[in-house]
């Protein structure tokens, strides 16, 4: 059976949304011959600009075969093409006649445009989780997961998370030996560990002038010891007092704080990527207390880390 799979262009698209989960069903095709007839498409046929200025040669999406899958790229561009009701129509009437529609970073933000994520849940990049949250208060958004199915519509996190999104369709069309042979081809994880936390809040707290990202990177790596005021500001070579202010004035939350988010995304990797004993993961992140971990777990995720685990689970 072969399975015809779309991914959706438009001017300003980034180049990797595309062609990183491409290059994933390309190597799958491989493995499983005739599995997969891949297409790009756009509003109109011929070459389409990325935002990096490099091209992708698409068909016009209009008379366009049936498309068992289609993949909706995000990027810079994003914003003109949700003035395109165009490409809106395309993408409700791929939702009517699709199995599956999905989307690689902001291109969540057109698949919302165009109605498919009402009442849903839906994930994109969590450097726009916010403003996606503001203008699509109707959709369910999980701004940590890596990727997210509700049904036939599946979302993704930013670029790279499109590859992690595409192994996951390979393994529910071809099975999980065939994604993981892909994601070995790939030199990539086939069940990436944790959530968009581990990358972004490392990014979120630091200034590119800023003097405390190596402390933080620091301290991330000794998250089961004794990270008090007095030893990150020994560690910073300031006093306490002094320390505490400039750190607040810079990343925005108190040195606690700081600790505390790092500690919480370390266990959150464990408790979704492993079979640890909450107890366990509360000693080993340096909570100490298992309770503990669950109020932070609360504060940050809205959520106790029993749950995550049991819907990291349903989604694998």
């Amino acid at each position: 059976m072969t399975r015809t799979v779309g991914f959706l262009i438009f001017d300003g698209f980034r180049i990797l949304d595309a062609a990183g989960p491409i290059a994933a069903f390309e190597i799958a095709g491989a493995h499983a011959r005739g599995a997969y007839r891949l297409s790009v498409l756009a509003r109109r046929a011929g070459a389409v600009a990325s935002s990096s200025g490099a091209t992708m040669t698409a068909i016009a999406f209009a008379g366009a075969p049936r498309f068992d899958t289609l993949v909706v790229a995000g990027g810079l561009g994003t914003y003109e093409a949700l003035k395109d009701e165009g490409i809106l129509a395309c993408l409700r009437e791929a939702a009517r006649d699709c199995r599956r529609v999905a989307s690689v970073c902001s291109g969540a933000f057109l698949i919302a445009e165009a109605g498919l994520l009402d009442g849903k849940r839906a994930t994109t990049h969590w450097s726009r989780s916010r403003q996606f949250a503001e203008r699509y208060p109707n959709v369910r958004l999980e701004p940590d997961r890596i990727f997210v199915r509700d049904g036939k519509i599946w979302s993704s996190a930013g670029i790279t998370a499109g590859v992690d999104l595409a192994l996951a369709l390979i393994a529910e069309d071809l099975g999980e030996p065939v994604a993981r042979r892909v994601a070995q081809q790939l030199v990539v994880y086939r069940r990436r560990p944790g959530g968009q936390s581990q990358f972004s809040a490392l990014l979120e707290m630091e200034r590119p002038d800023g003097r405390f990202g190596p402390l933080l990177g620091w301290a991330r790596e000794r998250l089961g010891e004794s990270l008090t005021v007095e030893r990150l500001a020994e560690r910073a070579a300031m006093s306490p007092r002094n320390f505490a202010r400039r750190f607040a004035e810079e990343t925005g939350v108190t040195p606690a704080r700081a600790v505390e988010r790092l500690r919480v995304e370390a266990a959150r990797e464990r408790v979704e990527g492993g079979r640890a004993p909450i107890e366990a993961i509360a000693a080993e992140t340096g909570f100490g207390d298992p309770e503990r971990m669950r109020r932070a777990f609360l504060r940050a995720y809205g959520q106790p880390p029993q749950a995550l685990r049991r819907a990291a689970r349903l989604s694998a």
